[in-house]
């Protein structure tokens, strides 16, 4: 019923209910590309299959898959998109989706994979307090609008590989378990990582922060690498607590702006107190000779 519905061109707007059944958005009909997105060379030569009302699913449980795999074409989200609040149990495939319009996931929790891959968000996306599940996907993903995943947790491996974030990115206090990628990244905006946790790898590899990045009281307890990293506005690193070296090989970073590595980085911190035992065994000496 849900998927004739957006086969009517209807939209769909559920509230505290369990939804049974995969959505197998592929199976929508092609369609026109409509007129308001004409010219756009994402879409040329492409199948295009068009949700054009608004996907709304809140404070809901969903026990099927939802799922657009369809490798040629792209699905067309019109409207808004909201799931805040809903529990996916089956895995969320939205790979090769343009959302025109918001699309926000705040308070959803996705027990299983969720794949966003080479998704184009024209609009905001909103996902506070999220919870991710075992693999989270927006490889080659471009946003437009402002993004925010703070107080999120990804729960799984991470891939935010050759994303562009055209607006600021709101990553602070999230925490990412599992291995995490913004290799070959494009940050064009703010790029706010304060106070984020990472328990296991993090690559920033050839990633190109633009704007500033804040990594301020962010904790890294595994490898941090941010090898041929472009730095081009300030960054914070004070306060990082870096459980291991970070690597920043051939990284270039701006000449304006540059705040020390915090001192709970454990390195720092043993050299320090390595330092001032030194120091103080000297005073000793000096005054016992010269007594």
């Amino acid at each position: 019923q849900l998927l004739q519905a957006l086969k009517e061109g209807k939209g769909l707007d559920l509230s505290g209910v369990v939804v049974r059944g995969d959505l197998s958005l592929d199976t929508l009909p092609v369609g026109p590309v409509p007129s308001e997105l004409e010219g756009m060379k994402e879409l040329q030569g492409r199948e295009v299959r068009v949700v054009a009302g608004s996907l709304t699913i809140v404070n809901s449980v969903v026990r099927g898959a939802i799922r657009h795999q369809s490798r040629q074409g792209l699905l067309v989200m019109k409207g808004p998109v909201t799931f805040s609040g809903t529990k996916f149990e089956q895995i969320v495939d939205l790979s090769q989706s343009l959302f025109v319009q918001p699309v926000t996931l705040s308070g959803a929790v996705f027990l299983q994979e969720s794949y966003f891959v080479q998704g184009r968000f024209l609009r905001d996306l909103f996902a506070e307090k999220t919870a991710f599940g075992p693999h989270t996907r927006f490889h080659r993903s471009v946003f437009h609008g402002p993004v925010t995943f703070q107080q999120s947790g990804f729960n799984g491996l991470v891939e935010f590989l050759e994303v562009v974030f055209e607006k600021d990115a709101n990553l602070s206090r999230t925490y990412f378990k599992l291995g995490t990628g913004f290799s070959g990244s494009r940050f064009q905006g703010l790029a706010d990582f304060s106070e984020a946790t990472f328990d296991r790898e993090a690559f920033f590899t050839f990633t190109l922060f633009e704007g500033d990045a804040y990594f301020r009281r962010a904790t890294f307890r595994s490898a941090a690498d941010f090898s041929d990293a472009k730095f081009k506005g300030r960054e914070d690193f004070s306060k990082v607590f870096f459980e291991q070296g970070p690597l920043f090989t051939r990284a270039t970073r701006s000449a304006t702006g540059q705040a020390p590595l915090g001192l709970e980085n454990q390195t720092v911190q043993y050299a320090i107190i390595l330092s001032l035992l030194i120091f103080s065994a000297m005073l000793i000496a000096y005054l016992i000779r010269s007594r």
